[in-house]
C-alpha cells in the first residue's frame, strides 16, 4: 500500500472502491470522536457530507477550539470520500500528538486556525498569482509566484504592496497544498 504525507504526517493512502457514502459517514464520525478527545463538543464541529461521496470534491472539517475557528480541508484526491479520509487522518494524528504532549495547544491551534472565509481568500490568492481557480499544482503556483515576485520586487523598482500581496497569496496556497 502506498504511503502519503500530508501536513507533516505520513500514513497509508486509501483508495476507496465501494461503500463510498458509508465510509464518508465513518470518516466524519472519526473526526468528531477525535475532536471530542480534546474537549470539542458536537455543536462546535461541522463536517458536511455531499449526496454522493464517490464524486470529486473538497472535504472540509471546521470546529471551534479555545474560542478560535479551526479548519482543515483537502481536495487533491479523485473522490470526496478519499479527501475526507485524509482530513480524518490528519486531525486524528494531530489530536494524538496533542494528547501525547508532542505538541502544545498553541501548536495545534497554529496548524488549524483559519479565517471563516478562507475558501474565498484562496480563490483571491489564485487570482493574484494568475493561476486557474481550481489549480492544485504547487509547481505551477510556485513558478507563477517566482515570476511575479521577481517582477514586483521593491529592490527592482516594483510595487511593494503588490509584492506583499503576492507573498501572502503564495504562503496561503502553499499551506493549503502541503
Amino acid at each position: 500500500m502506498a504511503r502519503i504525507t500530508v501536513s507533516g504526517h505520513e500514513f497509508n493512502e486509501l483508495i476507496v472502491r465501494d461503500s463510498y457514502d458509508r465510509r464518508a459517514v465513518l470518516f466524519r464520525n472519526n473526526i468528531i470522536q477525535a475532536l471530542k478527545k480534546v474537549g470539542v463538543t458536537d455543536d462546535d464541529i461541522e463536517v458536511e457530507l455531499p449526496k454522493v461521496a464517490r464524486l470529486k470534491g473538497n472535504a472540509v472539517a471546521a470546529w471551534y477550539f479555545d474560542d478560535r475557528h479551526m479548519y482543515f480541508s483537502y481536495k487533491l484526491c479523485n473522490k470526496y470520500v478519499e479527501n475526507l479520509y485524509i482530513v480524518s487522518k490528519v486531525i486524528e494524528l494531530e489530536v494524538k500528538s496533542l494528547l501525547d504532549g508532542e505538541i502544545t495547544p498553541e501548536d495545534f491551534i497554529h496548524h488549524f486556525n483559519e479565517d471563516q472565509d478562507i475558501e474565498k481568500q484562496r480563490v483571491e490568492a489564485r487570482e493574484i498569482l494568475g493561476v486557474e481557480k481550481d489549480c492544485l499544482d504547487l509547481e505551477v503556483i510556485n513558478a507563477k509566484y517566482k515570476n511575479l515576485a521577481k517582477n514586483h520586487h521593491p529592490d527592482a523598482g516594483g510595487d511593494q504592496e503588490m509584492f506583499k500581496k503576492i507573498n501572502r497569496a503564495h504562503k496561503m496556497l502553499k499551506k493549503e497544498l502541503s
